[in-house]
């Protein structure tokens, strides 16, 4: 409001290097503040002279101009690409060429904030050859210049298969797949995030990432202390399993399953959701890999993040993964409904205290793996608590898994009536010549005439 951005726009051209230098720190230090005074600082015209002077300064101004770019870029993509038109892409470049790592350091940065903005601007970043630079970034000795560079090829690759590719091409995988069992945590997390960003975008680039070795040394990142190592590590997992059975089958031979059963347990919150989530593609691909998991003891952690859990999109996640275990055959289902999972999903389900966006989000999943379950669920124990509470779209599963196992079995017939089961099928008021009456129909039929009465 004083007018500071105007006064120090001229010391950038001050004959005092340490002058220029502190003038650029003081405009990226308000540009960094807010997006209106990164505005401020565009509207003055000052990036085209910063840029253009660039080249030519020492170290310390290089570094702190690279610090006002990146200020500007990280508020949002048209502030990006303000630094984008003006010329600093190739400027920066020149940077990532320095020898000071520090330069580089601040260069890498900069390119991080601009690509993380948007495919297009991502796609500038490599039209200006910054990608095998970043590479030879990740391997210079400094930790701080590798954690950045790492950073920014991560953030370059999570738009499309197309930039993910072109990270690839520049050698990427095989150097950042040899950090993970760096003991550094920061750069590990960025390690860990730039092989997700490149492996989810298709079954080719998955099984490049796996083609690194990456198993079993990744596992270890499951148990490491730092939340977002795990959190990480279990992500890339994720990323890797949900493509196809082959890579799922192969984190299964890897120990992979059960290590992230194990980090589930172990934690809480956020950082159970990329874990959870492994699970339910992991199962969701076959038979056999639904099994590994159930082996595995997958099932009980799972229920527990539907009990523990608060955040809604977490529960979600979890009644999502029980459903892919249970909905491939009756066993499965014994599986899930042996471990007392329907009674939570059904609660969920029917909870009126839960918000709207709960109700949304993990009602729908509860809702569906419940009806994935029972329709394969021939377990009547787990079944009959059921009957007591489940709302009519749910009823109607229910009672159809009885009218399948009831005739054919005179234990389940006996128990059936002492436990109450089949007064409660004559309470049901079901649509004549509906699906739901036949199934009672069918049930009544088990039966002599005076006992249904």
């Amino acid at each position: 409001n004083s007018g500071v951005v105007s006064l120090l726009r001229p010391l950038l051209l001050d004959v005092v290097p340490s002058v220029r230098q502190t003038a650029a720190l003081g405009l990226g230090r308000l540009a960094d503040y807010n997006v209106d005074l990164a505005e401020a600082v565009v509207k003055a015209g000052i990036l085209p002279q910063l840029v253009c002077s660039l080249p030519e300064e020492n170290r310390y101004y290089k570094k702190t101009a690279a610090f006002v770019l990146r200020a500007i870029a990280k508020h949002s993509p048209q502030l990006a690409q303000a630094v984008v038109q003006c010329g600093a892409l190739e400027t920066l470049v020149i940077c990532l060429e320095d020898f000071d790592p520090g330069v580089k350091e601040g260069a890498s940065w900069a390119f991080d904030y601009i690509a993380r903005q948007s495919p297009e601007l991502s796609q500038a970043v490599v039209d200006a050859g910054a990608v095998p630079l970043l590479v030879l970034c990740i391997q210079e000795p400094e930790i701080a210049l590798k954690r950045t560079a790492a950073s920014t090829l991560s953030d370059i690759s999570k738009h499309s298969p197309e930039l993910a590719q072109t990270v690839v091409d520049a050698g990427a995988i095989a150097h950042l797949a040899q950090m993970i069992p760096n003991p550094d945590a920061k750069l590990k997390r960025q390690v860990l995030s730039a092989l997700s960003q490149i492996a989810k975008h298709s079954v080719d680039l998955a099984e490049l990432v796996v083609e690194a070795e990456i198993f079993p040394v990744v596992l270890t990142c499951l148990k490491d202390s730092d939340e977002y190592v795990k959190k990480n590590g279990a992500t890339l997992i994720r990323e890797i399993a949900k493509h196809s059975p082959e890579l799922s089958q192969l984190i299964v031979n890897s120990g992979g399953v059960a290590a992230v059963i194990d980090c589930i347990g172990s934690c809480r919150g956020t950082v159970r959701l990329p874990g959870i989530m492994m699970l339910g593609y992991v199962a969701a691909h076959s038979e056999n890999l639904s099994m590994a998991v159930i082996v595995s003891k997958g099932i009980p952690p799972l229920c527990a993040c539907l009990i523990e859990e608060h955040e809604d999109h977490i529960k979600a996640a979890a009644a999502w993964a029980l459903g892919q275990i249970g909905r491939h055959t009756a066993e499965h289902a014994r599986h899930v409904a042996e471990a007392n999972v329907l009674p939570t999903l059904l609660d969920i389900y029917v909870d009126t205290r839960s918000s709207e966006d709960l109700k949304m989000k993990a009602s729908i999943f509860a809702k569906k793996s419940l009806k994935n379950i029972l329709q394969k669920c021939t377990h009547l124990p787990a079944l009959e608590p059921l009957l007591h509470d489940a709302p009519p779209s749910i009823m109607k599963h229910i009672i159809g898994q009885f009218s399948k196992v009831l005739p054919h079995d005179s234990k389940a017939r006996r128990l059936f009536v002492t436990t109450g089961g089949l007064k409660k099928v004559q309470e049901i008021k079901a649509e004549p010549g509906s699906l739901l009456q036949e199934y009672i129909n069918t049930i009544n039929s088990c039966y002599p005439e005076e006992i249904v009465r």
